[in-house]
């Protein structure tokens, strides 16, 4: 028991290191030239060790975002009020707006607009499966939504955040009902 426990606490420290590691280089450098090489070499750990943990460099970022926005998605599901959702996502991308700003200037955007994606589409099955919607059209709306919701705030975010948090969620709030009934009223 005490050596699968120590041998946790290395894999879990090599880990550490190693996104610790990726983050400087990304605040120099892209990600498309960045290498395993130069990340296990700033980590102080072997190559093997990172391979143990990951099987590549979006892998690590993605192991690395994934919670942090995974349990403001479930913080906002679970403890907000239904009228206060998306302001309360809205709070979520503001504070993330330096992130988002790196991964924009270093190239792993995309690593962020897949998890944000993923959690965006838990959050809708979450909050519209009484709708009325048809399956097929929740799907879709669902997606259509995700990618829209995450284009607006990304749009803000890069652009400086010249609009109030308000006009943003607002507008969102008008797509995400304006669609919803539209919809509906096609059934």
């Amino acid at each position: 028991m005490a050596a699968t426990n120590h041998a946790q606490s290395i894999k879990r420290d090599s880990q550490t290191y190693l996104t610790t590691a990726l983050l400087q280089l990304l605040a120099t450098h892209d990600l498309n030239t960045i290498t395993v090489t130069q990340v296990v070499k700033r980590a102080g750990v072997s190559r093997m060790a990172f391979y143990r943990n990951f099987n590549s460099l979006e892998e690590l970022l993605t192991a690395y975002f994934e919670p942090a926005i995974h349990a403001r998605f479930q913080e906002v599901l679970e403890h907000v009020d239904a009228d206060q959702k998306l302001t309360a996502i809205g709070g979520f991308f503001a504070d993330f707006a330096p992130t988002m700003q790196l991964a924009e200037q270093r190239g792993f955007e995309f690593v962020i607009r897949q998890i944000f994606n993923e959690n965006m589409a838990d959050f809708y099955r979450a909050t519209m499966s009484d709708t009325g919607l048809a399956p097929v059209q929740l799907k879709y709306w669902t997606k259509f939504m995700s990618a829209g919701v995450y284009t607006i705030w990304r749009e803000w975010l890069l652009t400086g955040q010249t609009e109030s948090l308000t006009t943003i969620h607002d507008l969102i709030a008008t797509f995400q009902n304006a669609t919803t009934q539209a919809l509906i009223q096609r059934r």
